[in-house]
């Protein structure tokens, strides 16, 4: 539901909620949070609630430590994980400076250039996200371990699969904050799950897989566990991918998806520090469905960019080397402008590669060019292109690869 700010205030005193946090993320997508009193509500819509940037890695130093949030009615929600009486709901911010200016790392502020762009431009995008992540046990502290949850395998079912209640505990809390799943399945690693979602439009589909992890991990500790959304929690089993299905609708209807395929493949080294930030990352690459190859094929999963078979509003491209560690606002802008790229300049897709890549001899695989190997790679290719610096800013650049 959309609501403005006079609406947000009759709904904080007609609910009874004491608490509103006000949500934002770092540069690496990890949210943060601060909560204020209902009364300073009129306050904070008008000229902003004043956080100390200098605590937040990437956000500045000591000598520039002022940042104000500014919430957005849109994004109320409520935590129905919190007491019903004296409630707590939850409102994404933009970012700026005491100036007004606008805050250059605020990712989401970003996004929401890269959708602005796009409509311009006549094209409107969706997004739908599929993560995965391990539930763990915890020791006897309260602390994570690395034993997972159960040793189900792909889709089993109860008694082998742990996790069914707690993805159905995940759903429906899901579903009390207006957020839709699709569905939900054991993935093939022990304790190993997945929780896909309905497309939305890319700002939605943002907040509500940055909300998703918060909520997995808040029930999963209510339950004992501990969620965990790294891309290789356990080194001989399968990391945790971001699957990322995009599709693309033109003011004049025309059928634009293979341009969009052909400018996220030409862009696709440039982009993939933001896709997968962390040294871990490319563990993922080349084993248990998680590509190493820049190809892209029909139904074949062992592709860097599947087309699921589908017609109509279904009709969708998935990216598949993505993991869960990546700032979900920064990889959809990215990937928006990498299918503006491919529209505007009308790429042509390269051949399909319908071939099983990880059974493939080494002179088939001496023909696709590969992924940035390790991250000193991706941020080489990320500091070479031209693409990058025009639609991210120089500080976050540096940020992700200067850690």
């Amino acid at each position: 539901m959309k609501y403005s700010k006079q609406e947000v205030m009759q709904y904080v005193r007609e609910e009874d909620v004491k608490f509103i946090r006000l949500a934002f993320c770092d540069v690496f997508g990890k949210q943060k949070n601060i909560s204020v009193m209902p009364e300073e509500l009129p306050r904070a819509f008008e000229y902003g609630i004043a956080i100390d940037a200098s605590a937040i890695e990437g956000f500045g130093d000591e000598t520039h430590s002022d940042l104000l949030l500014h919430p957005d009615a849109d994004t109320l929600m409520p935590l129905p994980w919190r007491p019903e009486h004296g409630r707590v709901v939850r409102m994404f911010c933009n970012i700026s400076y005491p100036d007004g200016s606008a805050f250059e790392c605020d990712s989401r502020s970003i996004l929401k250039q890269a959708v602005s762009d796009a409509q311009k431009a006549g094209y409107e995008f969706f997004f739908g996200a599929e993560q995965e992540f391990y539930l763990f046990n915890l020791d006897e502290d309260g602390n994570p371990t690395k034993e997972p949850y159960d040793s189900a395998g792909y889709m089993d079912i109860a008694p082998e699969d742990k996790g069914e209640n707690i993805r159905r505990e995940v759903c429906l809390t899901l579903e009390q904050m207006g957020i839709r799943p699709e569905s939900s399945h054991h993935e093939e690693g022990p304790g190993q799950n997945e929780i896909d979602f309905r497309y939305s439009n890319p700002l939605s589909a943002a907040d509500n897989a940055m909300t998703f992890q918060t909520v997995v991990k808040t029930v999963a500790r209510r339950n004992g566990l501990y969620a965990d959304f790294t891309p290789k929690p356990l080194a001989d089993k399968p990391g945790n991918g971001f699957h990322i299905n995009i599709s693309v609708k033109s003011s004049d209807n025309t059928d634009c998806m293979e341009q969009m395929i052909a400018g996220i493949l030409a862009k696709i080294s440039d982009m993939t520090v933001f896709l997968n930030p962390l040294e871990d990352s490319y563990k993922r690459f080349g084993n248990h469905k998680a590509p190493k190859y820049i190809s892209w094929s029909g139904e074949n999963r062992s592709q860097l960019i599947r087309v699921p078979a589908a017609v109509g509003e279904y009709k969708r491209a998935e990216l598949r080397s993505p993991d869960p560690s990546s700032n979900t606002y920064l990889a959809f802008a990215l990937l928006i402008y990498a299918s503006l790229y491919g529209i505007q300049h009308n790429l042509s897709l390269p051949e399909a590669a319908d071939i099983n890549l990880y059974k493939a001899d080494a002179d088939t695989l001496a023909k696709f060019k590969q992924l940035p190997g390790d991250l000193k790679a991706a941020c080489a290719a990320a500091y070479s292109s031209d693409f990058i610096k025009e639609h991210i800013p120089d500080a976050i650049l540096d940020i992700y690869c200067n850690r």
